[in-house]
């Protein structure tokens, strides 16, 4: 199965104040299901399936797309890897399972609208609202293969492995002599040579070796085509009748081609996504949920990197990284504020403004509006400074909130610490 191991390697990992976060940047997720059509369309071999969302409709799959299958393997969907090894919050070991036809009904019904946690879901887990029931072929053989984007070669970069159905990690530890990564000339695009190496790293036992280039081609049109950043098939099995088949696999879309793949982007589901992220890329806000208690209002990247900084170096956890840029409207500060306060776990609010582009007024405009809007139940301190900071202090001091100001921001973490404690 694919467990989104590639996702780790081809992630930037953001270091927030000593600790690792692993996030997906600027890529769209899929689900299986979704990926398995599309890569159908591309003429690349998938297992016969169809996704369903009720017991109804596994009824009706069981008996028009599998009438005489006496086995159907029946696959969770989040957008999470590790569901093989994951467990239901009922208690149902798994998130795929292989059974006989008539228990097909059974098992989806116990995972569907059920919380799964895998190692990539955190211990609050992904709720399963859709399951893809397949048909169990007769696997042979499983290998791996991959295809991301590489800095090094500065273009799309194919990683193939003879051994399949484990992790990358687990898979470059046991066999690291047995991984052959093929880098592809992006103006070229994928030749005949380029296809037969991967071929030859991936050792078929029993696939005809022109069908396998010609699969590897197609896998390549697929990603290219489609502004992928990531597809990772593990398994990509043969089967007894001499075919490659992407039994199981993962696909990541670059957010910036959202405009020219419109199909695509439309498959996007939000009920999987942190319903905070959601809400900040309605408003256009560069936002991450973390998992601290110091909520932060920041404008600039790199400011905001230094404001968590800061707050760990005086013994607090910030709850998120957001950056409002430097064209935010009161509007979007109002929407910041309604994402902060709506985290449970925010014990305080550290607003830090540097005013260049972004003044200091608006800044302070769109506080007192969404205090207006907001219940506003933990302390905020604010730190202005910069263009408009005189027309911003004033505007926050005749609204008559009660906040706390600080003079740099050394001063507005240690507050925002103690205020969060208290």
């Amino acid at each position: 199965m694919v467990h989104g191991s590639l996702g780790k390697l081809a992630t930037r990992a953001l270091s927030v104040a000593g600790k690792w976060q692993h996030q997906q940047l600027r890529r769209l997720n899929i689900h299986e299901y979704q990926g398995a059509e599309l890569m159908g369309k591309f003429g690349i071999n998938v297992p016969r399936g169809a996704v369903v969302g009720s017991v109804q409709e596994v009824k009706e799959v069981l008996k028009n797309v599998f009438p005489s299958e006496k086995e159907i393997v029946v696959k969770s969907q989040i957008l999470a890897g590790g569901r093989g090894l994951g467990t239901f919050k009922s208690g149902l070991k798994g998130g795929v399972h292989i059974v006989k036809a008539e228990e097909a009904e059974g098992l989806a019904a116990k995972m569907l609208n059920q919380v799964l946690v895998t190692k990539q879901t955190g211990p609050q887990g992904k709720v399963v609202g859709k399951v893809y029931l397949c048909e169990k072929m007769s696997l042979v053989n499983e290998m791996y293969f991959a295809i991301t984007l590489d800095r090094k070669t500065a273009g799309p970069l194919i990683i193939a492995c003879a051994e399949g159905g484990t992790s990358i990690e687990d898979l470059a530890e046991k066999f690291p002599d047995k991984i052959v990564k093929v880098p592809v000339d992006v103006f070229k695009g994928i030749t005949d040579e380029d296809a037969a190496k991967v071929v030859d790293g991936l050792a078929p036992k029993t696939a005809d070796r022109q069908s396998s280039i010609e699969q590897i081609k197609k896998l390549y049109e697929l990603f290219c085509k489609t502004d992928c950043t990531m597809l990772e098939i593990n398994p990509l099995a043969e089967t007894a009748d001499k075919k490659l088949v992407a039994a199981d696999a993962k696909l990541n879309f670059d957010d910036n081609a959202a405009f020219r793949q419109k199909e695509i982007f439309a498959l996007r589901d939000t009920t999987q996504e942190d319903p905070r992220e959601v809400a900040a890329a309605k408003a256009d806000l560069n936002y991450i949920g973390l998992d601290g208690e110091i909520g932060c209002m920041v404008n600039g990247a790199g400011l905001a990197m230094a404001t968590m900084d800061i707050i760990k170096l005086h013994g607090g956890t910030p709850a998120n990284f957001l950056d409002v840029g430097g064209s935010a409207s009161e509007g979007q500060v109002v929407e910041a504020f309604k994402i902060l306060t709506s985290d449970d776990r925010v014990k305080a609010i550290l607003v830090n403004i540097f005013g260049g582009i972004m003044k200091c007024d608006v800044i302070a405009s769109g506080i007192v509006n969404a205090a207006k809007q907001v219940d506003l139940k933990v302390p905020v301190v604010v730190r202005l400074e910069g263009t408009n900071v005189d027309q911003g202090k004033r505007i926050l001091k005749e609204s008559g909130m009660t906040l706390i100001t600080a003079e740099d921001l050394d001063d507005a973490a240690e507050k925002a610490v103690k205020a969060s404690v208290k």
